[in-house]
């Protein structure tokens, strides 16, 4: 980093419009698991949520203030009074604090959504901001449908709010229109033509529609914007938010370009990003940018050759920059507890004592079934929590047969009351059955939408990842579990949604 070069924020999120993406709710422990990485990462911004949009919301909010220091702590909040004053609640007890309010400026949104004329927009987004200024001195402001409202009065309502007192004006890219070169020209028409904008930080917030969310960020960057709202993976609503890996090492890779510098430790993006994968059951695409799989794979003869004899050739950055390591350190049952906590850091990732007495028995376990653990074997111990998801129900014992076109599963369920039940059923196959027979178990009978499996290591007794997704209640629920035996895995996935959907019921009915 140069001392010339000026510091853009990084505000992440994840936790707000990340979870947003359909199957990509966490629970609040799974909150607070990101919020902490987030910190540990060095972003400027946390958005915890959207506090009046549910109890679980707000309550989720409220342990992130609570729990997490470093970062600021955003809530997004409406322009109304009552939307401010639940978010500067759970708000209170961050050591620094944000309120982002919002409201859409586009002629579509103000005709279709809102009902509402220029003047009133202006003068519900001016007492939002007071609203929020009374109850925190960090107010940022959002335009909703920036990129589609006429410029000049876009240029009215930003100059309004920081007359109001907003120190943040985001920029956002609500639908995923514009492009590099038109956003760049708006950014550039908002400092003309905004007498007083020198007294906000500007901010841009771009979504993946047609695929240009980090290239328009990295331009609204070069035209003036000095924070970028994105998210972990790039998770969010419909294709997606602007990828925080990709614009950091963007800006850290071509740091001469852009003139421009982040907090962002760099090499806790990998763990980050695995972890983000893992809580949310997204899988990370293997050509993805940075953190996929072959990011800085060559398979090529001349890549190879090349590689060989510089590095540089073919490799615009480091694998150990973002947190990734080209060891072929295979572990196995004879290791121990040195071997396998220095490839547990060598991944990224630091563990509490109680934490790796946990994944070394769990990896002893694992070790006796399989012959070799690899990496993506080890991120899944180091991973897994115990009690994420805590409900009534847990696997006892499972059973399954099979032959061509039919199955049959037996599985024994222990309650949480101590109980044990065992239900027999029927299916096409032995996930079916098994599905069938945890239904006749708890008396509860979800939709199942998407299921998906994919292997975690390498050979014939790599474990499996089983994502189950599923409709209930007009709600969607998803479950993941990590298995050698794939038909167990399924099963404690699928187990995982029946707990969630009990607990959601306990707390909708206040019990």
């Amino acid at each position: 980093m140069t001392s010339n070069t000026s510091q853009v924020l990084i505000f992440d999120t994840t936790l707000r419009d990340g979870e947003q993406a359909p199957g990509c709710s966490m629970t609040q422990p799974e909150k607070l698991r990101v919020a902490k990485a987030l910190s540990e990462l060095g972003v400027d911004v946390i958005e915890a949520g959207f506090p009046a949009a549910s109890i679980g919301d707000f309550e989720s909010v409220q342990a992130v203030a609570r729990e997490v220091q470093g970062p600021i702590i955003c809530g997004l909040a409406r322009c109304d009074r009552s939307d401010i004053e639940k978010t500067a609640k759970a708000l209170q007890d961050a050591t620094k604090s944000r309120i982002h309010v919002f409201l859409a400026t586009s002629a579509i949104h103000r005709e279709y959504k809102l009902n509402m004329a220029k003047d009133e927009i202006i003068r519900s987004a001016v007492q939002g901001v007071k609203i929020a200024r009374e109850y925190c001195a960090d107010v940022e402001f959002s335009p909703e449908d920036a990129s589609r409202t006429e410029l000049e009065f876009l240029a009215q309502v930003v100059e309004a709010v920081i007359d109001a007192g907003a120190t943040t004006v985001n920029i956002p890219d609500t639908v995923g229109y514009t492009v590099p070169h038109e956003f760049a020209e708006l950014f550039r028409y908002l400092q003309k033509n905004v007498s007083n904008i020198d007294r906000a930080r500007l901010s841009v917030h771009c979504h993946d529609d047609l695929g240009m969310a980090v290239a328009n960020s990295l331009m609204a960057v070069v035209a003036g914007a000095r924070q970028i709202e994105c998210t972990i993976n790039g998770i969010g609503e419909r294709a997606g938010n602007c990828s925080l890996e990709e614009v950091v090492m963007a800006m850290k890779t071509r740091e001469a370009f852009f003139n421009v510098h982040t907090s962002v430790n760099s090499q806790r993006l990998y763990p980050v990003s695995r972890l983000v994968s893992s809580i949310t059951g997204m899988p990370i695409p293997r050509n993805k940018a940075i953190v996929g799989e072959n990011a800085f794979a060559h398979e090529a003869g001349i890549h190879q050759h090349g590689m060989l004899k510089n590095a540089s050739t073919y490799e615009i950055m480091r694998p150990q920059d973002v947190g990734l390591l080209r060891s072929s350190l295979v572990l196995g049952k004879h290791s121990g507890r040195h071997a396998l906590r220095d490839r547990i850091r060598e991944l990224g990732f630091e563990l509490e004592d109680a934490d790796f007495a946990r994944v070394f028995t769990e990896f002893k376990a694992l070790a006796d079934k399989k012959k070799e653990l690899f990496d993506g074997d080890l991120e899944a111990l180091v991973l897994r929590t115990d009690n994420d998801s805590p409900g009534p129900w847990s696997l006892i014992n499972l059973h399954t047969e099979s032959s061509k076109g039919s199955a049959k599963a037996t599985v024994t369920l222990a309650n949480i009351d101590g109980s044990t039940i065992e239900r027999s059923a029927s299916g096409d196959g032995p996930v079916d059955a098994a599905f069938k027979a945890i239904e006749l178990v708890t008396g509860i009978h979800p939709v199942l939408q998407k299921f998906e499996l994919r292997s975690l290591s390498e050979g014939e007794d790599a474990q499996g990842e089983a994502v189950v997704y599923v409709n209930f209640n007009s709600r969607s629920y998803r479950g993941a579990s990590v298995s050698t035996d794939i038909i167990e895995s399924a099963s404690l996935a699928f187990l995982e949604v029946i707990n969630r959907i009990e607990i959601s019921q306990k707390a909708q009915s206040g019990n």
